[in-house]
């Protein structure tokens, strides 16, 4: 095991930072499990961290931080199940990598691919579908690390009780080892990304959702500019964006020029509604068809902030429109487009899809422009539709509201009563949003 080392974590966003006593890099399940049993006899708590790409507090400890960095690889590929195995601190992106090369792929993914495969999931990250759903939703089996320092097997038919809440477990019930996933044969998605107005795309929502695999769309707040974006599954043959066409889409317009404008935002922010109007405007209609991976994820060098509500599927069209009253109503000034994708209702029991077919809204402001006057104003409107904010994501709700948000959230914390009374995993976020 490498190094018990400490120094100053922070994360992507740079809005979170955590001073642990000491940092591990355990390299096996045995390490790890070692690590967690050291950690209780010194009387630490312990979290286990990503790459940061949460914004709330979730890894942050001032105990034992297990970094990933070690625990990574495939595992298993097994052809007859059609299931990956990986261990936990295994990057999305070199997942991807591995399953393209052996023609493979999950069936869908959020479209960024940065985070360790045991974060993603243990947060509940998600990408938009008409019919599939989350990261952890794909997961058929998992290893956990429980505070006794044991490893626990869990799946469907393997403590099945442990399987229906571990997919999403906010690293409340321990330490997530390995992952296995499903996967399926590699396939092609084409992509249609089209300019679409605010009203048009809102009122013929649910027939775009109904008509497409996967939809999503972008709304630049202070005009009344949408851009839409459907993926679905293709015949073929591949058409990927070419690469100077795909660069300027990508590179250029997406992080660079965009890194520009939210800049000159956050100077001078009286510029932002003429800058949006412009900017909302310079992204063309496009196609283009390629394997799962390129379509559905996308590079993301421009820093923010942000926070993600789920609402019931039906509410997302009130609740956004909402937002834009509120916005062009305020004197807020909004750089960042509110992203609004789906997912059909699942069965983790903390799952922000968990028991109903869902929307999500998702709010954003450029790193270090203050966020909480927006953030505030849009949590308000959530609450009122039976929001369920993103576990990674800015929000202020606590125990009590998601007592009422989830059916199942008394199985939850009954669970992590009986795994870990002692709350070795505890820090203050796991305090707030799940009580003592």
């Amino acid at each position: 095991m490498s190094g018990a080392s400490s120094s100053t974590w922070r994360n992507w966003a740079g809005n979170v930072t955590a001073r642990p006593v000491r940092e591990v890099s355990p390299a096996s399940a045995a390490e790890l499990a070692d690590a967690v049993r050291r950690a209780a006899e010194d009387g630490l708590k312990v979290k286990a961290v990503g790459t940061g790409h949460s914004f709330t507090t979730a890894a942050a400890t001032d105990g034992v931080l297990i970094r990933p960095d070690l625990l990574t690889g495939i595992r298993e590929i097994d052809r007859t199940a059609m299931t990956v195995t990986v261990e936990a601190g295994t990057p999305l992106k070199r997942l991807n990598a591995v399953l393209a090369r052996e023609g493979l792929s999950l069936t869908n993914m959020g479209d960024i691919m940065e985070q360790t495969v045991a974060g993603a999931t243990s947060t509940g990250t998600h990408g938009t579908g008409r019919d599939s759903a989350s990261i952890a939703a794909q997961i058929t089996a998992l290893e956990l690390i429980t505070a006794d320092g044991s490893l626990l097997k869990c799946s469907a038919k393997e403590n099945p009780e442990v399987f229906a809440a571990a997919r999403i477990g906010l690293g409340a019930l321990g330490v997530v080892s390995a992952i296995t996933l499903a996967v399926e044969p590699e396939f092609l998605l084409t992509a249609r990304e089209e300019p679409m107005a605010f009203d048009k795309v809102t009122s013929e929502f649910d027939a775009l959702h109904a008509e497409n695999e996967h939809f999503e769309f972008y709304w630049f707040p202070h005009t009344g500019n949408c851009n839409t974006k459907r993926n679905n599954r293709s015949a073929g043959p591949a058409a990927p964006p070419g690469r100077v066409s795909g660069w300027i889409e990508d590179e250029f317009m997406s992080n660079g020029l965009f890194q520009v404008v939210c800049s000159l935002g956050r100077a001078v922010p009286a510029t932002i509604p003429a800058i949006a109007k412009v900017s909302s405007r310079a992204l063309s209609a496009r196609t283009y068809t390629d394997i799962p991976y390129r379509v559905f994820t996308s590079p993301r060098r421009v820093r923010f902030v942000e926070m993600e509500y789920a609402v019931p599927r039906e509410a997302v069209v009130a609740a956004l429109r909402e937002v834009r009253a509120l916005v062009d109503r305020s004197n807020l000034r909004v750089s960042f487009p509110v992203e609004v994708r789906t997912a059909p209702a699942d069965d983790i029991a903390l799952s922000t899809a968990s028991g109903r077919d869902t929307a999500y809204i998702a709010v954003h402001m450029y790193k270090g422009t203050p966020y909480q006057a927006y953030f505030t104003a849009v949590e308000r409107i959530m609450a009122v539709h039976a929001g369920r904010p993103h576990w990674g994501k800015v929000h202020t709700r606590d125990a009590e509201y998601f007592a009422e948000a989830y059916p199942r959230f008394g199985e939850f914390t009954a669970l992590r009563d009986r795994l870990d009374p002692d709350r070795l995993f505890g820090n203050a976020y796991l305090r707030r949003v799940l009580g003592d």
